[in-house]
This record gives structure tokens, C-alpha cells and sequence, in this order.
């Protein structure tokens, strides 16, 4: 583990600088910055001080569900599928979306393409029409919205997106992760 690393992210989300780190634990400007790059090594002593000034408990400092969230996905990660027969390509913009709580994507569909029916479950959907003009059917209901406009739904009744444009939709959306 790279503990200088962890000293220096704490120090930075309590907003100190290096020099006010210092002062509160009546070390030098230059140690913590030797620290913080992994060039020196604590005693207990001084590493307990250090975790007390930026109130962290040393449990907690080396929990390692603690691990920085990723924040930047770049494009070459995104994940595509397509299926020619129902018109229709997703891809998938977090390459561990289904990890998490939230699914984004962007969806493409053809000119009568169709995005495949999905079961009732405690979901919620939102889509933003970027391209195009869609039919959104929700049990025995249709919605349409076109480019510019938004969806939003929870999904407790068999939904499926059609594309109802002459030419090609795409919608950013983004949906969650509940099952009944």
C-alpha cells in the first residue's frame, strides 16, 4: 500500500496544504511532502498524529474498501452490442455499469428497429432523445417523445422502446438496477 499516497489524498479532501499539515503536527513542510511521496517513513507515533490532524481512524486508513472510485472512462472502453434482426445497437458507456446502481447507455435503432421487451421490475428509466423521434410502449400505453425531449418511468409493467423516425434514433439513458 502506498501510504504517502493515502496521507496526501486525505490531507487534500481536508483541504490543507503540506505547510498547514505540518504545523498541526509539528513536522516540516518538507518531511510531509517526503511522506507523501513514499521517500520517508513514519514512526507510529508520529503516523497516529497524522491520521488524528486529518481525522481519520487507522482502521478506516487501511480498510481497503477504501479504494479511490473511478471517475474518467474513456471512450475505447465503451462496450457495443448489435442485433441487425430487431434494429437496434446499445453501448455501453461504464464498462462495469451492471455493477452498479446505474446503467448508462447509449441506444441506436434503425429505421423500424425496436430495442427488445423487457419485464416489469422496480427499475426506473430515463432517456434523453438525442437523434430522431421514438414510441415508448409501458403496458398498454404509447408515449412518443422526439429529439430534445426526455423519459422518465419506473418500470412495474412490460416496457420497449421502438424507434417511430424515418431513419436512425439514439438515445443517451440511463437505467437502475432493481428487480422484482
Amino acid at each position: 500500500m502506498e501510504i504517502g499516497k493515502r496521507i496526501k489524498n486525505l490531507r487534500i479532501q481536508k483541504n490543507f496544504t503540506q505547510e498547514e499539515l505540518g504545523e498541526r503536527t509539528n513536522l516540516s513542510k518538507g518531511y510531509i511532502s517526503q511522506l507523501e511521496r513514499d521517500l520517508s517513513m513514519p514512526s507510529m507515533e508520529v503516523f497516529f498524529d497524522i491520521l488524528e490532524v486529518l481525522g481519520c481512524s487507522p482502521k478506516d486508513f487501511f480498510d481497503k474498501t477504501h479504494i479511490e472510485q473511478r471517475v474518467v472512462y474513456q471512450s475505447n472502453e465503451m462496450t457495443r452490442f448489435e442485433d441487425p434482426d430487431k434494429g437496434y445497437e446499445i453501448e455501453w458507456l461504464i464498462p462495469e455499469a451492471n455493477e452498479n446502481e446505474m446503467e448508462p447507455i447509449f441506444l441506436k435503432l434503425a429505421e423500424k428497429g425496436e430495442f427488445k421487451e423487457f419485464s416489469p421490475s422496480l427499475a426506473e428509466t430515463f432517456a434523453y432523445v438525442k437523434e430522431g423521434r421514438v414510441c415508448v410502449e409501458i403496458g398498454l400505453k404509447r408515449y412518443f417523445a422526439a429529439k430534445g425531449d426526455s423519459i422518465y418511468f419506473h418500470a412495474t409493467e412490460k416496457h420497449k422502446i421502438i424507434n417511430d423516425h424515418q431513419g436512425e434514433s439514439l438515445l443517451l439513458m440511463v437505467v437502475t438496477d432493481s428487480y422484482l
